[in-house]
């Protein structure tokens, strides 16, 4: 029999256990719960460990990479000074073991014929085929039958029309290939004629040319030694202007050359990186080498100019070079632009041939040809050429203004004889000229002389003025060349406001050396120079045409 209430003996001790461990159980996945979290939290921090050395290692990778490339740069540019200054260092060297210096026969042109590409237009469009119009014939049973006879003989009335205007269009089509594929023929036909035309007719003139320069007329003398000297090729920052003037008497050449300036030496020896600073500082080149290197490259550059003009010149036309290195600079005390003279020097072919230069040093060589150099080149201290123009030979006189005093339309022949002289001067002096007037006395005939300041250098120029108003004989251009062969000038001018006969245009183009200029282009030049209209004289005879 059960107890009162019905519960059963020990029935109370089972429920608590089952509660127990329902509470166990609760517990176990607390802790559970907890362990997990610590393991996610333990997880976390590892990977947040992790990432943080590895941005630290990435940062340190990044910090090396970027030191690494300064100093890769620092190299870099230490290896690109020490190659300028290689270069500069064997300046003579390589005019002695490049290509030879520029002659006649390497300035002659040559054509390649280019063939025409027609590949454009030499493919026809194919035909228009009946197939592609044809309508489909009706099947068997309507032929029998006779059924839609009459459609399919209209679609191939349309069908015909259709093809017919394809037709016309291929064949119109086919004339405009045609007509073009033969238009760029033509086209290339006279491209190349022109271009052989071109290269033919620079030919003609380059052999005329040689002639000139064979016969030692200075202009081609000049010209030729002008095309040697462009084509030397130098490094960068080099300066490329010269001046050249042959005189034929003594077959001496005067070369004046512009010469790099001191900025041409790389003040820097070499770049280092500082890792701890994070700078690029600059090794400085100590002073002394500097100008060691400076000098070098004056006489280097000196002795390749004359090696340069005497080894381009095959006929021996040229005895001698005599040779003036100007730099170009801006004065610290003026301000204003000079240009210095620090290297002169004079050398024969014989003395000059003698010379191994790609055993020599340059700066000894200079010293054994007697020349001047600089006693501070790198401080632009100038010294004296050894030759100039010289105007000594010549009596000059105090100048005069005569175009200030011309009145509108002058008559020149009514000038007197001064007068007329001064004008001449003071017209080449508006042409471009330094010009003197001579004194009138033993002068020799020279009523003035001039001398260029163009770029292409010329030498010196005798002038004559003949205020005359009949014609010049031919005595006068005759002795004109006396005096130009006596002075040894480059040119002779005889100005006149009259006229010159054919036996003195003979003379004077056979000479060479000589230019005549007569009253119709005295006016010309003077209308242009000062805006005169001026009468120069009694209206020259018309010439009979030569036979």
């Amino acid at each position: 029999m059960q107890p009162y209430g019905g519960v059963r003996p020990g029935r109370g001790k089972q429920v608590a256990q089952r509660g127990s461990g329902r509470g166990n159980g609760y517990q176990r996945q607390q802790q559970a719960l907890r362990r997990a979290q610590e393991q996610r939290a333990r997880q976390a921090e590892r990977e947040r460990k992790a990432a943080e050395t590895a941005s630290k290692r990435q940062e340190r990778e990044r910090k090396a990479a970027y030191q690494e490339q300064q100093a890769e740069q620092a190299r870099v540019r230490t290896i690109g000074v020490e190659h300028e200054v290689e270069q500069l260092g064997q300046l003579l060297r390589d005019a002695l073991v490049g290509d030879p210096p520029t002659t006649f026969e390497r300035r002659r042109r040559t054509h390649t014929p280019r063939a025409l590409d027609e590949r454009p237009w030499s493919r026809p469009e194919p035909s228009p085929r009946w197939e592609e119009f044809a309508p489909p014939e009706p099947g068997a049973l309507a032929a029998v039958l006779g059924l839609g006879r009459k459609r399919y003989e209209a679609e191939v009335a349309e069908a015909r029309v259709r093809f017919g205007e394809a037709q016309d269009r291929h064949r119109r089509a086919e004339e405009k290939r045609l007509a073009t594929l033969e238009r760029k023929r033509s086209e290339h036909r006279q491209s190349e004629a022109q271009a052989l035309d071109e290269v033919a007719t620079f030919n003609a003139k380059l052999d005329e040319e040689r002639e000139a320069y064979r016969a030692g007329e200075p202009a081609a003398v000049e010209a030729h030694l002008g095309a040697v000297l462009d084509a030397s090729v130098y490094p960068v920052g080099f300066p490329h202007e010269h001046r050249i003037a042959f005189r034929p008497a003594t077959g001496d050449v005067l070369v004046e050359i512009h010469l790099p300036p001191e900025a041409i030496v790389p003040t820097a020896r070499g770049y280092r990186y500082v890792k701890n600073r994070d700078e690029m500082t600059v090794l400085p080149r100590p002073e002394k080498e500097r100008k060691e290197i400076y000098a070098s490259v004056l006489a280097q550059v000196a002795l390749r100019t004359v090696h340069e003009v005497l080894t381009s010149d095959p006929d021996r036309i040229v005895n001698g070079v005599i040779l003036n290195g100007h730099v170009r600079t801006v004065d610290r005390a003026t301000g204003q632009e000079v240009s210095p003279c620090l290297v002169t020097l004079s050398a024969s072919r014989e003395q000059f041939g003698k010379l191994r230069l790609s055993q020599v040093d340059p700066a000894q060589c200079l010293r054994g040809l007697n020349a001047l150099v600089s006693p501070n080149p790198y401080d632009l201290e100038p010294i004296r050429p050894i030759v100039e123009f010289d105007l000594s030979k010549y009596r000059l006189m105090d100048s005069m203004d005569v175009v200030a005093g011309l009145d509108s339309r002058p008559v020149l022949v009514k000038l007197t004889p001064t007068e007329f002289e001064h004008l001449i001067r003071q017209l080449f002096e508006a042409i471009g000229m330094e010009a003197w007037n001579t004194q009138a006395s033993k002068d020799e005939g020279v009523d003035a002389v001039a001398v260029s300041k163009d770029p292409v250098f010329n030498g010196e120029c005798i002038i004559q003025a003949k205020r005359y108003s009949k014609l010049v004989g031919v005595e006068s251009v005759q002795a004109l060349a006396g005096v130009v062969e006596h002075k040894r000038a480059a040119k002779g001018v005889l100005i006149t406001t009259s006229w010159f006969g054919r036996a003195s245009h003979d003379f004077a183009r056979q000479h060479g050396r000589l230019q005549l200029i007569e009253g119709p282009e005295l006016k010309y030049l003077i209308k242009e120079h000062f805006g005169k209209d001026v009468i120069p004289g009694p209206v020259p005879p018309k010439r009979r045409p030569s036979r």
